[in-house]
């Protein structure tokens, strides 16, 4: 593996649990233009735990990582400011571009400020980036996928920027015991392979993984190239837009994101078509954040009346 720290990082494939923040970061690797992916959650829940565990499996090394006190040039790029006090202008790229076919990471999206969030966003659904600076304009095409954690004890994100990320997933900590159980037995093992290795002992379990991380990283990758040769009939886009109408998303932006996310969804799991129940796979991520009552913070992001209420709307 190229990047040193990135062995020590969790085989994705270990992953216990969760299964709906793993369909999102795989959903949002397939079509990076869905618009991106945001984990709200508490803290310790795993959330990072995830994102750098796929990054690895994905790029062989840690996500390009946006700092909470980013600047528009420092997402974007600009002159480096110490050689313009020196009366030189050199060239400075963005963490945007460094992002470029990569997984770009923002911890605590919800402090970050709502100007540079807007521009990452802007980004990720065209997949151009625009930097105008005094006497330089750079149009270039970028893709990344962005993926973005926020924990709502500490604020949330306003309606219209909720609106703009493709796919969210409201993560709890686990209450089931056997899903504890099984957690915990996984980082442990884990922690006991990792000390074998520091002890130059060959570790069968770390082994068995990182081939297992290689075989899933060829299907999403398969998947990738075949999600546009993936047909969705007339029939499943108008469940789609009669799914998003009666959740009441504003606009028509949810539209687009459900028939992307439900493609993805068919590439993945090896369809030629998209079917009712790829889009009902896909409905709680890319309707949850979008309901009025989540945004008004009136009931929790999804509940058993919700998904039920799209089984008797597919059906």
């Amino acid at each position: 593996m190229k990047h040193p720290i990135a062995k020590k990082i969790l085989p994705y494939t270990l992953l216990v649990g969760q299964e709906k923040l793993k369909l999102a970061l795989e959903l949002a690797y397939i079509v990076p233009h869905v618009g991106g992916v945001l984990l709200s959650g508490q803290r310790g829940t795993g959330k990072s735990t995830a994102v750098r565990a796929f990054s690895v499996m994905m790029d062989q090394k840690l996500p390009v990582t946006l700092p909470i006190n980013a600047t528009e040039d420092r997402v974007m790029g600009g002159w480096e400011i110490s050689q313009l006090m020196e009366s030189q202008a050199k060239w400075q790229d963005g963490l945007l571009k460094e992002a470029n076919d990569k997984l770009l990471y923002i911890d605590e999206v919800n402090l970050l400020d709502d100007h540079v969030v807007n521009i990452i966003l802007d980004v990720t659904s065209t997949g151009v980036l625009v930097v105008q600076r005094e006497g330089k304009r750079i149009e270039e095409a970028v893709s990344f996928t962005l993926v973005s954690t926020m924990n709502p004890e500490e604020g949330g994100l306003r309606p219209q920027l909720l609106d703009r990320f493709g796919l969210m997933v409201d993560i709890k900590a686990q209450t089931d015991r056997q899903e504890r159980i099984k957690i915990l037995q996984t980082v442990m093992e884990w922690e006991q392979a990792m000390f074998d290795l520091s002890q130059d002992k060959y570790s069968e379990y770390i082994d068995k993984a990182r081939q297992e991380d290689q075989v899933y990283k060829q299907k999403l990758e398969d998947a990738k190239k075949d999600f546009r040769h993936i047909e969705i009939p007339k029939h499943a886009i108008e469940r789609c837009v009669e799914l998003t109408a009666a959740f009441e998303a504003e606009g028509n932006r949810a539209d687009y994101v459900i028939a992307l996310a439900s493609r993805a969804y068919a590439a993945l799991h090896d369809f030629q078509q998209v079917n009712i129940e790829h889009i009902q796979a896909v409905a709680q991520l890319v309707l949850q954040h979008r309901r009025p009552e989540f945004l008004q913070s009136t009931q929790p992001p999804w509940t058993d009346e919700d998904e039920k209420k799209v089984e008797n709307i597919l059906t």
